[in-house]
């Protein structure tokens, strides 16, 4: 049953590199301006993941010019948890620290189990496949929390 649409979400997961990166991309484009949405990782010690730019960009949501971030780079950016109404984790490490970090705030942290690909497969359409399944759970997982989206269903 769709909920009403926070002003601001914050996705997280391990090292924002695609999980949580998808899940940014894709409600800036179900949502649109409607909601602030930002993403950031337990660690940002990777790059995006390329397989995730390539299966976002097959449904046009664009990726590559995303920058990992820690949740602590974006604290010391200005972004302070505080100032969302909704922070998704999408790894049980990100849980983790989303629920540490918020414990002082009246903030609603929720988990969403999705699969990470980044092990899946070992040639490039397995990679892909795999990809696919995590891009189209978490959109799924979106419209189901958040209602239709704003410019039509992608």
């Amino acid at each position: 049953m769709p909920t009403r649409l926070p002003s601001s979400v914050l996705f997280c997961c391990d090292y924002n590199a695609v999980r949580s990166p998808m899940a940014e991309g894709l409600m800036k484009r179900l949502y649109g301006h409607e909601v602030y949405v930002q993403s950031a990782g337990v660690r940002n010690d990777l790059e995006i993941d390329g397989f995730a730019i390539s299966v976002c960009q097959e449904i046009g949501v664009e990726l590559s010019r995303h920058r990992v971030r820690s949740f602590d780079e974006m604290q010391a950016w200005g972004d302070d948890l505080s100032g969302f109404d909704l922070v998704v984790a999408l790894s049980p490490a990100s849980q983790r620290q989303a629920l540490e970090m918020t414990r002082m705030f009246h903030l609603e942290v929720e988990y969403w189990p999705v699969l990470d690909p980044t092990g899946l497969g070992s040639r490039r359409e397995e990679k892909l496949s795999a990809y696919r399944m995590t891009r189209d759970q978490i959109r799924e997982r979106m419209l189901q929390r958040f209602g239709p989206a704003s410019d039509g269903d992608i």
